[in-house]
């Protein structure tokens, strides 16, 4: 049996006593018992379930949810009349109550998609749902939280909330054979027009429903208003939109257990300023990455990674002190092959890359191991997923990637299962799709597919293996059958003294900046 205070923060160590998540948990657990939660490995997969579960909403029933990037003519199955903005203006023609928190976005010229977003946030209005363009961030930030709540008035044991790292975007409609999304936005040009595409969401059933609830409605009834820039005030007189929030209905108690599993939220504000700082963490809240430290300090055989980024010396600094400590214990990390951006606004990732990946090597050279993905077609594979397992005890699941940024700098938001079966198949099902044994499981069974790496340490040694041989067959000209597998290995950039100084500045400050109080800063703490 775990021991979830071992393992998970508690109300102290989430250190934001201003928010109310954790009021109904008791004494000083952060965290909730006896829910059932399903991983949706793939946007596909997700939006399958997320259509579902929408149109079996009705009259009385609550819709609520966050995007960071939303495009309104996204379709959830493939089919005419999934898109986004249809399936959630019938949902408000059922009378059902839809609201929703869109992140306003920086404007496109810059490389992001505030028309998008607007059109999503106009779209719904004009139909009758309230969703409000949100800004209430810091300078350069952004809300990142992806997730989706449905509450049944008359029947709470069918509550559902959807958490992880998928937008309701262009690009996420992607399976398992990653073709990319047929609904495509482009890349860099190493991932072609449709770009392949791995994610991953959580759906959670039972009384962390009510928590995930609870996020929401901290963000929806901050009083600050939801852009403080008087231009983007006057567009949106302009254009009739709504900027006011609506009092949400009273919340109704947490549905009833659903399953075995202990969930806790972690979550990331920035510190926005005097006057401007959120009611509910107003000193802001780090406990994505108080959470991510407690857990790696119990870490013995194997820390497992999927993540966008995985950037900088705060993220080594977690890792460093744990791998000098056990000697068995071995980090995998599983990031994109290619950054998402060109020319030299690359350089900047990829000394991100070096100052956590290439750190944690020099450490521990033969226990650190980084990989990329690549399709049937050899075309590389979009990793966004933001996955952590440790010790197949620990799993996380959340908008938040391995970066400074989103560990202190935007809204996140995680959901980590404390349950020993629960992580152990989220790594062997991921894993059995990077070596190409998917179509094996159905028939023999999970356990029997994966037998060769069932100990977590196991792990290192396989993926070595064979992204060994894929690099080989590559080296050689492609030439016999193409191995078994989707794993390359990830070579650490080679970055000349010029380029990682001319690359730091734009790193630190725009890429992967910090949003701690100066206090915290100083002492290095989070």
């Amino acid at each position: 049996m775990v021991d979830p205070a071992k393992w998970l923060l508690t109300g102290p160590q989430r250190a934001n006593p201003w928010t109310r998540l954790d009021d109904r948990h008791g004494g000083d657990r952060a965290w909730s018992e006896g829910n059932l939660v399903q991983p949706l490995i793939h946007g596909a997969t997700y939006f399958r379930a997320l259509f579902d579960a929408l149109e079996a909403t009705g009259p009385g029933d609550l819709v609520l949810f966050t995007d960071w990037q939303g495009d309104a003519d996204e379709r959830l199955t493939g089919a005419p009349g999934s898109e986004v903005v249809e399936v959630l203006s019938r949902a408000d023609q059922r009378n059902v109550a839809v609201h929703g928190l869109v992140w306003r976005s920086h404007l496109d010229q810059v490389g992001f998609f505030a028309t998008e977003n607007r059109h999503l946030g106009e779209q719904l209005q004009k139909r009758g749902a309230e969703v409000l363009l949100d800004m209430r961030v810091r300078a350069g930030g952004s809300h990142h939280q992806k997730f989706v709540v449905i509450r049944h008035r008359d029947d709470s044991a069918r509550d559902v909330a959807f958490v992880g790292g998928v937008d309701l975007a262009h690009n996420r409609r992607d399976d398992a054979a990653h073709r990319g999304d047929p609904q495509a936005q482009p890349l860099t040009h190493e991932y072609g027009a449709h770009p392949p595409w791995h994610d991953v969401q959580v759906a959670i059933r039972g009384p962390a429903v009510y928590d995930v609830e609870t996020v929401f409605r901290e963000r929806w009834n901050d009083p600050a208003p939801l852009s403080r820039a008087p231009w983007r005030r006057a567009a949106d007189k302009l254009r009739s939109l709504d900027s006011t929030p609506s009092h949400l209905p009273e919340q109704w108690p947490p549905p009833p257990p659903a399953g075995p599993h202990t969930v806790q939220l972690l979550r990331t504000y920035p510190q926005l300023g005097v006057g401007r700082d959120y009611p509910f963490a107003p000193r802001g809240e780090r406990s994505v990455a108080r959470g991510y430290q407690k857990a790696v300090r119990r870490a013995e055989r194997l820390v497992y990674v999927e993540d966008q980024y995985f950037w900088g010396h705060d993220v080594a600094r977690v890792f460093e002190q744990q791998l000098r400590a056990r000697p068995g214990l071995r980090i995998v990390v599983v990031i994109p092959l290619v950054p998402d951006l060109d020319g030299v606004n690359r350089v900047p990732q990829l000394l991100g890359r070096h100052r956590a990946i290439g750190r944690l090597q020099a450490v521990a050279p033969d226990r650190v191991a980084a990989y990329g993905l690549e399709n049937q077609a050899g075309v590389p594979i979009y990793v966004h997923a933001k996955v952590c397992i440790v010790d197949d005890t620990w799993a996380s699941t959340g908008s938040d990637n391995f970066s400074r940024r989103s560990w202190t700098h935007d809204s996140e938001l995680s959901a980590v299962v404390l349950d020993e079966s629960y992580a152990r198949d989220l790594r062997l099902t991921l894993a059995a799709e990077h070596l190409d044994r998917l179509d094996e499981a159905p028939g023999r069974g999970l356990e029997a597919t994966m037998a060769d790496i069932l100990d977590p340490s196991e792990m290192f040694d396989v993926y070595a293996a064979h992204a060994a041989r894929l690099d080989e067959w590559h080296e050689a000209g492609k030439h016999g059958p193409r191995p078994p597998g989707r794993l390359r290995r990830l070579p650490m950039p080679h970055l000349t003294a010029r380029q990682r100084l001319g690359a730091a500045l734009p790193l630190d400050l725009i890429q992967d900046p910090d949003g701690r109080p100066p206090n915290l800063r100083r002492a290095d703490r989070y």
